[in-house]
């Protein structure tokens, strides 16, 4: 494999690397729909990230605030690719809240379930509808 590793690496490339993403497409599609922020702003997949940089990474619920620990464009095992990056502890801080909120069921509506025939009819009955 004949690499130009010249200390350069495209940012969707340092991403997979880093097992963000599991394919560099997935990686380049988060950067395009601006769910990973260098420096505060949107970036390109072309982006050449350095050592120091934060990007803020979004991904489902969670979001990462990360520095770039070092450069890789060649992905390897989990171990090795955490040591590309470290987390801010505000960052972990804010995960484990949500997680723990989440967890709790602050975030979603909890119900008693499917409503009975009676209830159906008072709810057709406030919307004015007739309900076939």
């Amino acid at each position: 494999m004949s690499e130009k590793d010249d200390g350069k690496v495209r940012l969707d490339k340092w991403l997979w690397a880093a097992r963000f993403y599991k394919t560099r497409a997935l990686a380049k599609a988060a950067i395009e729909g601006g769910k990973v922020h260098c420096r505060g702003e949107r970036c390109k997949p072309s982006k050449e990230p350095k050592v120091g940089d934060e990007l803020v990474i979004r991904a489902g619920f969670d979001e990462r605030t990360v520095v770039i620990q070092a450069l890789s464009a060649v992905r390897r095992g989990a171990p090795q690719a955490q040591e590309l990056y470290r987390e801010t502890a505000e960052s972990i801080v804010r995960r484990e809240q949500a997680a723990a909120q989440r967890k709790a069921g602050a975030l979603g509506v909890q119900t008693d379930g499917r409503p009975t025939k009676k209830q159906r009819r008072q709810l057709q009955q406030f919307h004015g509808g007739q309900g076939d």
